[in-house]
């Protein structure tokens, strides 16, 4: 019987004769199956669960390890049956499970440097600051919510926090000020999402708010740092869009238009300033665990998007999407300019 901790994939604790149950029925429970997790199956149990908002309750995350732990289902928990696979054509080919990914730290690799990191409190753009940290880079890491002061107090010394509003007027100052010098990267990490309106749904309060984060944001820090930058002969920007940049059915109108806009502003910064030694990219994540906070969904627009998302191959973990990112903030991404990188394990080629 396989071995399985909260640190293992979703699809080890599936294959598990007892634990597969539970955990099937906790899915069952929640009206959904293990069709809906497949993009998700190399996602950790314990990310599951913290993601999941509540959904699966203490008491029955303590069964599922209970049954882990003794191979037995324990009384009155509510369990479900594997489902039944498609049969699928057979290529002659055997395809065994994917290998799990473990990060790679470069030593050195930002020693001397400073970069802004927005949205540095959770997800992705927590995962950034940690990764130029650990490859010797100092971060201003910014962030609305209060939390970023928890990042600095795990990471050190070398994170300096900043509590900040990125669609204030005034912030880009503050920010900048922060750093106290000269700024080698930037990180426009920070977004929120929209409730996956059609247009005639839009909420101009959505929308206003979906732009100033995702567009007006990323733009005001942009035009603070440049000057430094092309005094200093170089820097690297990252604006991290989104599967929602590449096509039309991933988001609502809102978050689409303003992931559409950034890549604009992404391709016209990095034609501007060829040659100057600034470079301006994009990375646009697919679906990725981060359990970023959605508006309730709209009923024609969201109806239409569900449609789409069957294709996700899927979930990356926060850490998997810095690894992209801190390649284009760094000096190894000498050549790349105006790049959108697609880092979405293949969404985008569907």
């Amino acid at each position: 019987m396989p071995k399985v901790t909260p640190a293992s994939p979703l699809r080890d604790w599936l294959a598990h004769p007892a634990a597969g149950q539970v955990l099937r029925g906790m899915l069952a429970a929640q009206g959904q199956s293990e069709e809906a997790l497949s993009p998700a199956l190399g996602l950790p149990l314990e990310q599951l669960v913290r993601m999941s908002g509540g959904k699966f309750p203490p008491e029955l995350v303590d069964a599922l390890v209970t049954a882990a732990e003794t191979g037995l289902v324990p009384e009155g928990v509510p369990t479900a049956p594997p489902a039944t696979a498609v049969a699928e054509p057979d290529a002659g080919v055997e395809i065994g499970a994917p290998e799990p990914w473990t990060e790679q730290v470069t030593p050195g690799r930002f020693d001397g440097q400073t970069v802004l990191v927005t949205g540095a409190a959770s997800g992705i753009g927590r995962a950034v600051t940690a990764r130029i940290v650990r490859e010797g880079g100092r971060v201003i890491a910014v962030d609305v919510s209060e939390g970023v002061a928890a990042v600095a107090a795990e990471l050190g010394a070398a994170v300096v926090p900043v509590t900040a509003d990125i669609t204030a007027p005034d912030s880009a100052e503050t920010v900048l000020s922060a750093a106290g010098g000269r700024v080698d990267g930037l990180a426009n990490v920070a977004g929120v999402m929209d409730d996956d309106a059609a247009v005639h749904e839009v909420d101009d309060t959505i929308w206003e708010r979906v732009m100033r984060v995702n567009v007006d944001g990323p733009m005001r820090l942009m035009r603070a740092v440049v000057p430094g930058m092309l005094a200093a002969g170089g820097g690297r920007i990252v604006n991290v869009v989104s599967e929602a940049a590449l096509r039309g059915s991933a988001a609502g109108a809102a978050y689409t238009t303003s992931k559409h806009a950034l890549v604009g502003l992404t391709k016209s910064s990095a034609y501007q300033y060829a040659g100057t030694g600034v470079r301006v990219n994009a990375v646009a994540p697919g679906a990725v665990a981060t359990g970023i906070q959605m508006p309730a969904p709209a009923p024609y627009g969201s109806a239409r998007t569900a449609k789409m998302r069957v294709a996700i191959p899927n979930l990356a973990m926060a850490e998997e999407l810095a690894a992209s990112i801190t390649f284009l903030l760094s000096k190894d991404a000498v050549n790349i300019n105006g790049a959108i990188l697609p880092s979405d394990g293949g969404w985008s080629a569907a």
